[in-house]
């Protein structure tokens, strides 16, 4: 059965292409055909950018899987050929292993002088933040007090997930590599999915210590001090104004940064509503309202889930790689049933279309070509009318239909 794959790839910097006609290598042996949207060699391995493409043409070559002659080393040209490529792994595994303090140090360098504003932000808002925590939880051991304590830990924590998203974005804006070979920017993804995750946790902490408080006698209890209430308040605000443009809720994400940016937004959002909830639980407690401790615990708990919920969801979905959310199922139904009714196509099967990053959408497909038909005007035909669409990335498989008259 003869196969041929179309690969629809993204030309990435300049308007350059190769040759659009299509150029059929024949030969004997096991062969496979592919079709490809190609680049230069240059382009190709330069990191996508969803938004800025134009389109290449399309071209056929051949790749033999034909296995090759056995070729036959001297002792000496085997013992160079095994230094060489011995010196190949240890410079690609060379800066993995070579993290040391210094590295980090010269990373934040790098992002105060070459970094973006919004990365500058972030980077002062965790320094702001480990600052706080650290008087806190000093404090909160020369004086006793365990919730001052148990606060700064929360804090510290926190923390560490803004810096694994500062961490995100810096190594996003790494070339792709042959571990990695559609780049890092789903990183940014992941970091804004522990985030919210990170969140959802909290409102979870919330609702117990507020059924805590309402089990419990609340003249028991110590009021928290409302001025390490007011100070935290004062510096989740100054991190709520440098993420202003990512407050709302139903954010359209654009890219990975977008969806990384809106998590730190409401990570500070959601612990500003939480020193809010605790300055307004201790000044109902003074004026002696019963179960305000309680009533704004769980009210703030409910605040954030409903906040958090469409970013975890938005997240969850582009990790688990489901249908693209800027794409219509009635326009990708409304395709498929465009190709089913072609006359050279006899099935269409393994339709399957999934964003990378918000607004990077990537699709594979197989055809079975009717016997005879020439393959090429339904390749074109697919990969013009998906990109049309919104499919940046389109990978279909043809396969011809053999009756089976003609296997005897």
């Amino acid at each position: 059965m003869d196969s041929a794959i179309l690969t629809q790839k993204q030309d990435l910097e300049s308007p350059r292409m190769l040759n659009g006609e299509f150029i059929f290598t024949g030969g004997g042996g096991d062969r496979r055909y592919a079709f490809s949207r190609q680049t230069s060699f240059r382009q190709s391995i330069e990191p996508h950018t969803p938004n800025d493409y134009s389109k290449p043409f399309l071209s056929r070559s051949a790749s033999s899987i034909d296995i090759p002659p056995a070729t036959v080393y001297s002792q000496d040209a085997a013992e160079n050929l095994w230094r060489e490529e011995a010196g190949f792994l240890a410079q690609e595994k060379g800066p993995v292993n070579k993290f040391s303090i210094l590295l980090v140090v010269s990373s934040v360098f790098r992002i105060l002088k070459s970094g973006n504003r919004l990365t500058k932000r972030l980077l002062m808002l965790i320094f702001l933040n480990v600052a706080y925590s650290t008087v806190e939880l000093l404090i909160g051991l020369l004086s006793g007090h365990i919730g001052l304590v148990s606060d700064a830990f929360h804090l510290t924590f926190g923390c560490g997930i803004l810096t694994f998203s500062l961490f995100a974005i810096v190594t996003s804006q790494k070339k792709p590599d042959r571990s990695y070979t559609y780049g890092y920017k789903r990183l940014e993804v992941l970091a804004a999915f522990t985030n919210a995750l990170f969140l959802l946790f909290m409102c979870f902490s919330l609702a117990v210590e507020a059924l805590h408080a309402f089990i419990q006698d609340e003249s028991e209890h110590k009021h928290y001090l409302i001025v390490s209430a007011v100070t935290n308040l004062l510096v989740n605000i100054v991190g709520v104004w440098f993420f202003r443009n990512y407050t709302r809720i139903n954010l359209v994400y654009r890219n990975a940064e977008d969806m990384n940016y809106h998590s730190v937004c409401l990570h500070v959002l959601a612990d500003s509503i939480r020193s809010a909830g605790l300055i307004l639980a201790s000044w109902l407690l003074s004026l002696g309202v019963r179960n305000a401790e309680a009533l704004c615990l769980g009210l703030v708990s409910v605040t954030v889930f409903m906040l958090v919920l469409p970013l975890f969801k938005a997240t969850g979905g582009t990790l688990l790689q489901m249908a693209p959310s800027g794409i219509p199922s009635s326009a990708l139904n409304k395709c498929y049933r465009q190709v089913i009714s072609r006359d050279d196509v006899s099935e269409v099967s393994l339709p399957r279309f999934w964003e990378l990053v918000p607004g990077y959408v990537v699709g594979s497909l197989t055809l079975q070509v009717k016997e005879g038909m020439d393959d090429r005007p339904v390749l074109q035909y697919v990969q013009g009318m998906y990109q049309d669409l919104g499919v940046q990335e389109l990978t279909v498989q043809t396969d011809y239909t053999v009756n089976s008259h003609s296997l005897h």
